[in-house]
């Protein structure tokens, strides 16, 4: 055999190997949207204001050998009209999620971090956020399709004082 065929053989091997087993490095994961209700703390702790919304998170889970840890952006927006005005928060957060597969059901927790914004009458503060969460999804009949249900707790801290908020959320889930 000639050094010519044997180094088109190898190349044949390898690359017909290597199809299946580059399907395993795609990521897996969830793309998720739904609608979102919040009760927020003003600066005055005796202040509390319902706000409603939308709420949507992408999770990738990239590792195969770790298929309970995922890596999640999250993203939402509040919005309410008061006499002084409207008041707009959004929350742009990043973090972890530890979740199991129990037959039609995944329950999940996540810790997650990263910035909430609030426009109150012209007013904007951006403190840093803090998310302790849960949830469950529930397989539906359709392929790669759940529905979510959600709820979080989230601190932020700014004008000197410490602002504690609930959010709940419900929507659909697309795995990918």
């Amino acid at each position: 055999m000639s050094k010519t065929a044997l180094a088109v053989l190898i190349v044949l091997g390898l690359t017909c190997c290597s199809i299946p087993m580059s399907a395993q490095l795609i990521p897996h994961g969830n793309v998720y949207a739904g609608v979102s209700y919040g009760q927020f703390t003003n600066v005055v702790p005796a202040n509390k204001q319902s706000y409603r919304g939308w709420n949507g998170s992408v999770e990738f889970i990239p590792f195969a050998r770790f298929p309970h840890l995922g890596f999640v952006a999250d993203g939402s927006g509040f919005y309410r009209n008061n006499h002084f005005g409207s008041v707009n928060a959004y929350n742009f957060l990043g973090g972890v999620r530890l979740s199991m597969q129990y037959g039609k059901f995944r329950p999940f927790v996540h810790g997650l971090g990263g910035i909430h914004r609030l426009n109150s009458a012209g007013n904007i503060y951006s403190p840093v956020a803090l998310d302790i969460g849960g949830g469950l999804d529930y397989k539906l009949p359709f392929k790669n399709f759940s529905w979510r249900f959600q709820g979080d707790y989230m601190r932020t801290h700014y004008a000197s004082a410490t602002q504690s908020d609930e959010r709940v959320s419900t929507g659909i889930v697309w795995r990918f």
